[in-house]
Formats: structure tokens, sequence, C-alpha cells
């Protein structure tokens, strides 16, 4: 069976591109987001048995692929960009945590951003062109890209992050000094990161620039995070799981349905949000579609999305009726988040992050709501030791300190501050 082309998410034509033009466009011309025009069916054996995750890698992203590129370019790629443990920890009987964060810059976000910046690097190679990746980040995307994609010979990196609402560990990962890397502070909230990085997309002044994304509205994020749901399952040994994922601009949700399409069982995912709470009210049908609400700050801040991007994917392509049958959603404040991360710790002796302890009060919601005590696989995103001030306040405790977080502060910065307008933006691009 061929590979999938993939069209926009805005066309009602279905104009095809292939994989290699939708990852190096990022965004479609017509401002939509790339969707695959269909979801290969995997072989189970190519995942359940796998010894590693790039070994999962290899072989579930080569039937996505094997058109565009061969198998050893492949493998090439997934075994130099997922070269870190995934390990699972149990909390207790049926409820287990996926530790996402033991990449570079102790995120989840490694997992797409590595992946993404070496298929990049081979097909601009390819093509003897270069481009320059403009990506909005709420916290931990930002570092990942800016890693993953740092010396890279045919990129330059743009990052734009909302000053004064990232973690002080996030800021420092998101500053250093990088080859082909600038840090811009944007004097507002993700939101306005994200409208900046459209608006300059669609800006016809700037369509000469190589632009391209690295944001979850990229596809190739979304395909190496489809892996590790299916890395989870096979560890866990059961015929089907529960996974929870918490959620900000859905890319992480996304990449787990499209995991499920491939033919992962899950019997139900679980959509957890802090305070931002769209997409919780779109599926108990107390909003409308794209009826966005502004950003709320909260300590779960990379998951600070007021508009998720990634909602335009996930309405295109599953039924309103399907994905309310499909997922369990709710909302959990500050308040409700630092009692989980209480608990945690007071029971289990382990150590979360906001964003895994908004998972774990959403799992232990739907189990009070449903009886389902189906295996569950919470997903944590992000390391507690980028969240000190987080940690201390729920536990009274600092979280160990990470020598990757710890050398940062010997390290030179580079970050120009900008108002939230695109005219400011334009003026930098155009300078590179």
């Amino acid at each position: 069976m061929p590979t999938p082309k993939y069209y926009s998410s805005r066309d009602q034509d279905k104009n095809l591109v292939s994989f290699e033009d939708a990852l190096l466009k990022g965004l479609a011309p017509d401002g939509g987001l790339y969707l695959p025009e269909f979801i290969p069916q995997i072989d189970p054996a190519t995942w359940k048995y796998a010894a590693s995750i790039a070994d999962i890698g290899v072989n579930v992203l080569y039937e996505w692929l094997k058109d565009e590129i061969s198998l050893n370019d492949l493998e090439d790629i997934v075994r130099d960009a997922l070269n870190f443990s995934v390990p699972t920890v149990k909390l207790k009987d049926n409820l287990y945590v996926l530790e996402l964060f033991h990449g570079p810059t102790l995120s989840f976000k490694d997992f797409g951003a590595r992946t993404m910046a070496r298929l990049m690097q081979h097909f601009l190679k390819k093509r003897n062109e270069k481009r320059i990746i403009l990506v909005a980040t709420s916290g931990d995307t930002g570092s990942a890209v800016a890693d993953g994609f740092a010396g890279m010979d045919n990129i330059k990196v743009v990052l734009l992050y909302p000053k004064d609402k990232v973690s002080e560990v996030q800021e420092r990962q998101l500053v250093i000094k990088r080859n082909g890397v600038q840090a811009l502070a944007i004097k507002g909230d993700f939101d306005d990161c994200q409208r900046l990085v459209k608006e300059a997309f669609m800006d016809p002044e700037l369509a000469h620039l190589p632009l391209s994304s690295a944001n979850s509205i990229n596809i190739g994020r979304l395909l190496p995070q489809s892996l590790y749901y299916l890395w989870a399952a096979a560890n866990s040994k059961q015929k089907e799981n529960n996974f929870c994922i918490p959620s900000g601009n859905l890319g992480n949700l996304t990449s787990a349905i499209f995991a499920s399409l491939m033919g992962l069982n899950v019997k139900r995912f679980i959509a957890a949000h802090n305070s931002n709470d769209f997409f919780p009210k779109f599926l108990n049908d107390e909003s409308e579609a794209f009826d966005f609400k502004s950003t709320v700050s909260t300590l779960s801040n990379a998951m600070d999305v007021g508009a998720p991007s990634n909602f335009e994917r996930i309405y295109s392509l599953i039924p309103k009726e399907t994905l309310s049958d499909w997922l369990w959603s709710t909302v959990v404040d500050d308040d409700a988040t630092v009692k989980r991360m209480k608990y945690c710790y007071d029971n289990y002796e382990y150590i979360v992050c906001p964003h895994t302890a908004v998972g774990l009060e959403a799992v232990q919601r739907y189990r009070h709501e449903t009886a389902d005590d189906t295996n569950f696989i919470n997903v944590a995103t992000a390391s507690p030791a980028k969240f000190p001030e987080a940690i201390s306040q729920a536990i009274w405790l600092d979280p160990p300190k990470d020598p990757s977080l710890e050398a940062l502060k010997e390290k030179e910065i580079n970050v120009i501050e900008i108002k939230a307008k695109l005219k400011a933006l334009k003026r930098h691009l155009l300078d590179l």
C-alpha cells in the first residue's frame, strides 16, 4: 500500500501534497493544518515486541514514509533522535505514569522536535534549500525545538515566547545562546505568540522568506509523538488501556488519536485541561466550535492555551458525536493541581510537575464518575526539576536538581524583547 499524502484542513477539494512538502511548509497556504488522506494500519507485531522506542519509530514511521525516504536514512534519523529512555512508573494497581521527560530538554516535546529536525535537514539537503523555523512556545516547545534544530546547516530558528509567563527554568532553556537560534520575548501571552506566527505565514511581504513551523501545527511533530503511546501499551502487557493526556494546544492528544487510528486498542482518552477550558466545554456541549477564549495563566503554564491550534485538526478528522464518546475531559484549577501534587508525594513518594498533576487529578475524577477500572497510563509531560517554585508550593520541598539545568546558569544568553505586533516581528525576520 502506498504511504499517505496530505491535505489542508480548510481545503474541501483535498488537494494532496507529499509528506516532504507538508513538513517543510508547516502550515498550508490557505492557513489550514495538514492532515493525512488516510491513517496507515500498522501490524501490531511491528511495535508490541520492540526492544526500544527507536525500534518502534523505525518500524512505524517507515509505514508512513517509505515512499519518500529510504529505510537506512530513516533508521539513522530515528536512532539519533530517540536515543533516550522512556520509563513507565507504577503508582498503584492499574495506574501508571509514562515519563516522557528524559530527553535533553526534559520534556515530551523532545520526541517530536528532534525527529522533525533531522527529517527536515534530510529533505532540505536533498533540495539544497534552507528554512527559517518560526515557532511559538508556551514553555517547553521552544527549548525542545531550539535544542533539536541548533547547528543544522540548512535551518535557522526564531522562537517566540510570552515574557514573564514561563517558569524561570523554562526561560533559561529558551534564551541560552545556540548556533542558528534567536529567542524573542513577546510582550503578551501564548495566544499572541501563536497569532504572530500565523500572521507571518500569511503576510505577502514575508512570502519570499522560506518560513516553516515546528509547533504541533506541523504534521512532522505529531507522527513521532504517536510512538510513545504504542511503546507504553506494549510495556503495559494489557489488551486495553486508558490514556490520560494533559492538554493545551491539543497536539499530544492528536498524536494519541493517530496512534489509536493506526490500530492501538484504547478504551478511553482523557483530555486533562487546566483553567483554559475551551475543549472540555466543547465536548460537553457548553461552547461552540472555535469559540475560543483568552488565555488564563496557571501553574501548568505549558498548557496555557486559549485557542488550541490542533482543535482544527481534531474537528476535521473526527465527527463531534464520535469524539464525545471517545474522549472524556475535565478542568483542573491550580488549587486542585497543588492538592494532587501533594497527594502524589504523600501517598506514593513520587514528585510530579503541575502538568502531570492535572492529568492525575483527571484520572481520579474519571474513575469516581465512571467506576472504570481499566488500566490507566497518565502521560508525564515534563520533569518536576523544571518547576521548583510549584513543587515547593505543593510539598514544601525542592525537587532533585538536574545537572543539565544547573549547567544552563553558566551559559551566555541571546534574547530580544519585542511588542506583540506583526510589524515588530517582520522587522526582525526581514533582517535575518
